[in-house]
């Protein structure tokens, strides 16, 4: 069994050049349940596996208090995993294919508001070391909606600042264009002019955000960066940066953007997901409702 998901994994990494990330996940989920299935089962080849087996394996992390959407990963795993071993002919049938997905309970994104964002963006004091990096990366990541990890791997030659655009790479190696807006646009000029240059060293590459050492700032430091502004600008909110980026979409909705769009500039591959902001609006448009409507 190692050597089969061993196999698949660098069909995921080659063939089908998902992230990192995925393979580490995907990878973590089978070899679990791998080292289950041996020390619980005997059972150490796939062809010995069947849908009692996936189903008893699911059962006893569901008994261990494993959330429905962490099991949701694992079937995800489990079927494509078993699904792959199908088409290669390493396997005669599909074990996995008749394994139902859990419910799951979906949650609205937090979001703050645009008074908020303001807030937040205008008390970073520019005229600090670093603060013009930072307010150039909040800015950006509110204007274009970005990952933190897209975020962390934009480079200069990706920025047309001229044509307001920035190309980022996305989950599974996808690559969009995004709209950058003015104040992103000042804010990003500002800083790749009269700061980035203070910090560029031999070792250096072209990322547009660097560490005052001149390396990449990692996602953990950028996390760092924006939770250190959110507590000095005062907001009571949870504030962290996808928060950001579904601020991004709830706000570009409530203006009367298509749907459509905005899945694009998220980089959304199913419209499902982008239909969230959706509900969102709806419950903003709910709230307005019930405090200025006089029969509410």
């Amino acid at each position: 069994m190692d050597a089969a998901i061993d196999s698949f994994i660098r069909y995921l990494a080659v063939e089908r050049g998902l992230s990192d990330n995925y393979q580490l996940s995907t990878q973590r989920s089978l070899n679990e349940f791998a080292q289950w299935a041996k020390a619980s089962c005997k059972i150490d080849n796939v062809r010995d596996i069947n849908l009692s087996i996936l189903s008893e394996y699911l059962a006893h992390r569901k008994r261990g208090g494993l959330s429905a959407s962490s099991i949701k990963l694992i079937v995800v795993a489990l079927k494509i995993f078993f699904r792959y071993l199908t088409s290669k002919g390493e396997i005669a049938r599909d074990p996995a294919e008749a394994l139902p997905l859990p419910r799951i309970e979906r949650y609205l994104p937090e979001t703050l508001n645009e008074l908020q964002v303001q807030q937040l963006i205008e008390s970073i004091d520019t005229n600090v070391p670093l603060g013009l990096r930072d307010r150039a990366m909040i800015e950006l990541l509110y204007a274009s909606g970005l990952r933190i990890s897209e975020l962390a791997n934009t480079r200069l030659e990706n920025v047309d600042l001229e044509q307001g655009v920035v190309r980022v790479t996305g989950k599974g190696n996808k690559t969009r264009l995004v709209p950058v807006g003015g104040k992103a646009c000042e804010a990003l000029t500002n800083y790749i002019t009269n700061e980035r240059p203070k910090f560029v060293k031999r070792r250096s590459g072209s990322e547009v955000f660097l560490s005052a050492r001149g390396t990449r700032l990692t996602t953990n430091r950028i996390w760092q960066i924006v939770k250190t502004h959110a507590k000095r600008s005062g907001l009571e909110a949870n504030v962290y940066p996808h928060l950001l980026r579904h601020s991004f979409a709830t706000h570009l909705l409530s203006n009367g953007a298509d749907l459509r769009i905005i899945q694009e500039m998220l980089g959304h591959a199913d419209i499902s997901t982008t239909q969230v902001y959706t509900h969102v609006d709806q419950q903003r448009l709910k709230a307005v409702h019930r405090q200025f409507h006089p029969r509410a």
